[in-house]
Order: C-alpha cells, then structure tokens, then sequence
C-alpha cells in the first residue's frame, strides 16, 4: 500500500453493535484493508447517548485497526491516521440538529476536522451502499425497522422507523413483544395456552406473569433484549405454531407496507428491493412473509444482489467529504 493513501473510515452504527471498515484510496478506488465491531448506539438524547455513540465509534474502529495491523504483520501504534470519515447511525435524522451532533462528535472522537466528517441515519448509508447510483428500496428489519429509497434523479423517501415507542412494528422488537404481550393474555385465559409461552418465559427465566412483569421494567432490560426473542418466534413459526406465525405475518406486513408507501411516494413501480437486518437476513420464516407479502403488494418489484452493505456506503459518503474524492 501506498504509505501516502489516505485512510477513511465507515460506520455502521444500529442498536445492537457498530460496524466499521477502513478503506485505502488508491488507484482510484476503495479498498478494505479492516474491519471491526463494537457496541451498538442508542438515540442521541438517551440519557447515555453520546457516551454510547462515542464509546461505539472508539471499539469498532480499535478492532478494524487491530485487524489491518494484524494482517500487515505490525503493532498497532503503526497504523496511518484517518483521512475522512462518515458514521450511518440508528436515530439519527437527516437536516436535524441531531445529524450535526453526531457529525461533532465523530470529529471529536477521531480528532478530524468537521469538514472530513459526516453522521446521518443509518439507512442512508445501507441505500448507498446498495444502490450507489441507481433507483432502488432498501427494507431494514433489525432491532428496529426503516424503509428508504431512492428514485433515478436522487430524490429519496423514507418511511417507517419513528422509534420503538410509536413505530416499531417490522422489527425484531415489534416480533419479540408481540409475543411478549401474547404470553400475558395465554398467562391470564384471554388466549389459548401455548408453547410458544413456554419457550419464552424459559428463555428470560420467568416462571409466571409477574416475573415477567417485574423483569421488563427493570433499568437492565431493553428494546435490544425483546429483539433477541424474535428468533425463538421464527422457530417456533417454523415447527407449526400458528400463534408464532400470526406474529411474524403482522409485522411482515408493517415492513411490505412501509416499502410500498415508499415506492408510491417515489413512483417507483417496478422498484429494485434490497434486505437489511438481522431480522431479514437470519429468520427465515419472516423473511418469507415478507417476500409473499411485498409480491401482494408490489408485484412488479424484485429483490436484487446489493453491490455493498451499510459500511460502503458510508465509506462513499467518506470518500465525498475527502480532498481525495474523485471529480
């Protein structure tokens, strides 16, 4: 490598862990050289947002160091400083003061200039990732959810991903509560007993409703944990259960409706899709709802090979605000 190239950084940073990959501009192009990962961020304004933030970025970027300078052979203290960078994270929205926060403090913990730095939402980067010049929808189903796309003259639309709060319903927590909440009313008779319950309550080591109660509201347990009970949904879909596959086919159904909304707004009508997400891409049951649901709804729509993943695109977004960028 060039010892004169410059480095940039990309992140992606969701709920349960941030991702980053350093690249090398050289020969007019990107080319990884590291990767790595670290805690996953929460919103800005949480009561530890920006500590989250900082502590995310400084993890995953000593990991994809460590992994660059284990691969050339040397210590780690060796490494070229980066040149530019640019961070996509859950929570934040574009053109708010939310997206300057995260730009400072990117900057701040990477000691850049703010120029060299970018933050915006994390399903900006995984649309430029998979899609970095044409028309396209990307679902992102992980924690939470979001949709984003992007007509043929760059006009974008996203729809969905207001918070688990108001609009969780397409995620990985929407699947993990729904079956929560569904627990209670077979606890208590207002539904038939199952063993979807069963699998629940012994997997967060609950032995009645009030366990259950007492457990989701204590200071330990978060949108993260709920989301991490969405894999025993698909299973127990997958062995015939039909309360589990209710669950998965409504929120299917939140996300085939958030792309659909999307594509109208975009008048895209035969629109490239593209999955993101742990949900999307490890719960197979789920990710089949999703397809017969988008096919009901889009039928003229198709799924395509993305060419690159959320750290791409923000590696693109790096590139842009770089005195490297290409003209």
């Amino acid at each position: 490598m060039n010892s004169q190239a410059p480095i940039l950084a990309g992140f992606d940073a969701g709920q349960t862990q941030c991702r980053c990959r350093l690249s090398v501009w050289e020969d007019g192009q990107l080319r990884p050289i590291g990767d790595g990962s670290g805690p996953g961020v929460s919103h800005l304004d949480a009561a530890d947002g920006e500590e989250r933030f900082r502590v995310a970025i400084r993890s995953s970027l000593n990991r994809a160091r460590l992994d660059w300078t284990q691969q050339l052979g040397r210590d780690s203290n060796e490494t070229a400083p980066i040149h530019a960078a640019a961070i996509g994270a859950s929570g934040i929205e574009a053109e708010t003061p939310l997206q300057a926060r995260g730009r400072a403090l990117l900057a701040a913990e990477l000691r850049l200039p703010e120029t060299r730095c970018l933050a915006t939402g994390d399903e900006r980067t995984a649309l430029r990732g998979a899609f970095p010049e044409q028309a396209g929808i990307v679902l992102i189903s992980g924690t939470g959810m979001i949709v984003v796309g992007r007509d043929v003259n760059g006009r974008e639309h996203r729809c969905g991903g207001w918070g688990w709060r108001l609009d969780g319903a397409g995620s990985a927590f929407d699947i993990g509560h729904q079956a929560l909440q569904l627990s209670v009313k077979m606890a208590d008779g207002r539904a038939p007993d199952g063993a979807l319950r069963q699998r629940l309550w012994e997997a967060l080591s609950c032995r009645s409703a009030a366990d259950l109660k007492a457990l989701v509201v204590s200071p330990d347990h978060g949108v993260a944990d709920q989301a991490k009970l969405a894999p025993l949904v698909d299973d127990a879909a997958a062995q015939g259960d039909a309360a589990a596959r209710a669950i998965l086919k409504r929120s299917a159904s939140a996300l085939a409706e958030a792309a659909t909304a999307t594509a109208k707004a975009l008048d895209l009508d035969n629109p490239s899709l593209s999955a993101r997400g742990g949900a999307l891409e490890h719960l197979l049951e789920f990710r089949q709802l999703v397809n017969k649901e988008m096919f009901q709804l889009l039928p003229k729509s198709n799924w395509q090979s993305a060419s690159g993943d959320a750290c791409d695109g923000a590696l693109a977004y790096a590139l842009e605000r770089s005195s490297f960028r290409p003209h």
